[in-house]
């Protein structure tokens, strides 16, 4: 994708696409658009420029770069840059051991090592026009500005998308400091290990070092310690997974091992206030139907093979990133731990939401809408506390993109509230989805029982048979693999 920081590779980029552009409008100008009468012309042309700068076919360690070019900070927002220092590896432990309570047997995974965690705080600027630089202040005094203009005594913690390899808090502070400004809350926004670098569970790992870092803050730390109740998670797309997952593993942490070591303390596992998520990739197989019946309203366009086709890997160009050695069928995680909860939270049954604080689930008609869906379906159903919205003919994450759009101002007008409720205890949560129609102008509540007609033991057989067909095509992987690292 070209850089936001080169005007002149962006205008090269946009002149190519002026016939696409010219023929969208067209063709929405005269209702013969496959979108028309669910997005309107500023909605169809953003996913269709999107949909043409997304490559997915050039080197991995270069679609990686490109998407994490830092575009600077300036305008409105604060952003103090920290390194929470590396902890025990009791945390690593702690992760090893939700993994091993909620495994079906069979999983294998990489054990992740831990390590320092980058991060970022981010929180709104006022009084500065969009250009404004950063003054030449330290990271301390920066954060204590931030904190001046974000004064909430609650905490956002925040996991940025870009399916679990691309991607960076850099490329989300406009969003999350917009979210800053509507809370009052400072965003600690995290810079996790990305895979296929760092696969499963290396961001759990480093999601679970934020997470105690606001509960006992390490010596030199900026910020003070922050109650667990004062405290949401939040993130969108893989973001929004690894929240789920972050909390799944909390969850089990509380059944099996109640304390984790911590730079020297015994820090006692406790529940955040809330888990606000936006367009949340629950299933990282991509099974559900949604991924090819919502295509047509989506950047994302649905998987090129499925199963009961021979599996293939993609046709991407190696680096020395992809493919890994040995060779995996899938970028985030080994193929036998795809529908392990903490890998695809959407595998999680239904009982393991039980005890969860409020959830918080938006979305679009995107690819992902059948996950978020069932997984809100099994969180009322296991008595626990959900909110759940969806936009009509809207795509993947559409409020980050399209913050000053109606739907973009809804979108986070309810996602702020969840927030501020959520750390004030007084969420209330609905057994129905609210469904927005297209331009705000109906809005209907629909029983969340009743609005994916799959049922959980549907889902799980879609979710096992690809996960089976990529286990048997990484098997092939590494014995081709093997067989030429004989020669």
């Amino acid at each position: 994708m070209a850089s936001s920081g080169n005007p002149i590779a962006l205008l090269k980029a946009m002149l190519v696409r002026i016939p696409m552009v010219l023929k969208t409008i067209f063709l929405h100008g005269i209702r013969m658009s496959p979108v028309w009468g669910k997005q309107d012309l500023r909605t169809e042309l953003t996913v269709a420029i999107i949909r043409s700068f997304i490559d997915f076919t050039m080197p991995v360690g270069k679609q990686q770069k490109n998407s994490m070019r830092d575009p600077g900070i300036k305008g409105p927002m604060w952003v103090s840059k920290i390194t929470l220092p590396q902890p025990e590896n009791d945390v690593q432990e702690a992760v090893i051991k939700a993994i091993e309570e909620l495994k079906e047997g069979g999983e294998t995974y990489d054990i992740p090592g831990v390590g320092p965690v980058e991060a970022e705080w981010t929180g709104h600027r006022s009084g500065v026009d969009k250009n404004a630089p950063q003054p030449d202040i330290s990271e301390e005094e920066k954060y204590r500005e931030l904190r001046k203009e974000a004064p909430a005594d609650m905490v956002i913690l925040y996991f940025h998308g870009g399916a679990h390899f691309l991607m960076d808090p850099c490329t989300h502070r406009v969003p999350v400091s917009h979210l800053s400004k509507l809370t009052g809350a400072p965003v600690l926004s995290v810079r996790y290990r990305l895979a296929p670098q760092h696969p499963f569970p290396s961001a759990i790992v480093d999601a679970l070092v934020a997470y105690l870092s606001l509960l006992a803050p390490p010596p030199g730390s900026l910020h003070d310690c922050v109650p667990a109740k004062k405290i949401v998670l939040s993130g969108d797309s893989a973001g929004g997974n690894l929240s789920l997952a972050l909390l799944q593993t909390l969850l089990s942490l509380r059944r099996v091992c109640p304390t984790v070591r911590f730079h020297g303390k015994e820090v006692p596992i406790e529940l955040p206030a809330g888990v606000a998520t936006i367009s949340p990739w629950c299933d990282v197989t991509r099974s559900m139907p949604s991924v090819v019946n919502n295509a047509v309203y989506d950047y994302l366009d649905p998987p090129t093979q499925k199963p009961g086709t021979v599996f293939r890997p993609a046709a991407i160009p190696e680096d020395n990133v992809w493919p890994c050695n040995p060779p995996r069928a899938d970028i985030y995680a080994n193929a036998s731990a795809l529908i392990h909860p903490l890998t695809s939270p959407l595998a999680a049954r239904k009982e393991l939401w039980k005890d969860a604080p409020p959830i918080f689930i938006t979305m679009g008609e995107e690819g992902l809408t059948d996950e978020g869906l069932i997984v809100a379906r099994k969180i009322h159903q296991s008595g626990g506390q959900v909110i759940t919205e969806q936009f009509e003919g809207m795509p993947h994450c559409f409020g980050l993109i399209m913050i000053s759009t109606p739907a973009g101002r809804r979108f986070f007008e309810t996602l702020s509230k969840f927030c501020r409720d959520a750390a004030a205890g007084r969420v209330t949560p609905s057994p129905n989805l609210t469904f927005i129609g297209f331009g705000l102008e109906e809005i209907k509540e629909l029983p969340l029982d009743s609005v994916v007609s799959l049922s959980d033991d549907e889902v799980d057989e879609l979710m096992r048979r690809t996960a089976q067909w990529k286990i048997e095509g990484e098997k092939e992987l590494v014995k081709q693999w093997s067989e030429k690292a004989k020669l």
